[in-house]
């Protein structure tokens, strides 16, 4: 994530550290109330996590033992 003079947050699929702040233990993506980003940073979350969970760098369900 980078953000820029004016607080713009770039969102990159590649970088699943990042993405993994935004995820539930259970798998889910957290909700907008939670994670205090605007309306579009939170599609633009939503959009580079299920890309990154189709090309397999973050699972889609954590195994919980």
């Amino acid at each position: 994530m980078k953000i820029n003079k004016k607080r713009i947050i770039v969102i990159n699929y590649k970088n699943i550290f990042l993405l993994r702040k935004y995820i539930s233990i259970e798998g889910k993506i957290l909700p907008k109330r939670l994670t205090n980003l605007s309306s579009k940073q939170q599609h633009n979350m939503a959009k580079a996590i299920k890309r990154a969970r189709i090309m397999s760098f973050l699972p889609f369900a954590r195994h919980v033992f």
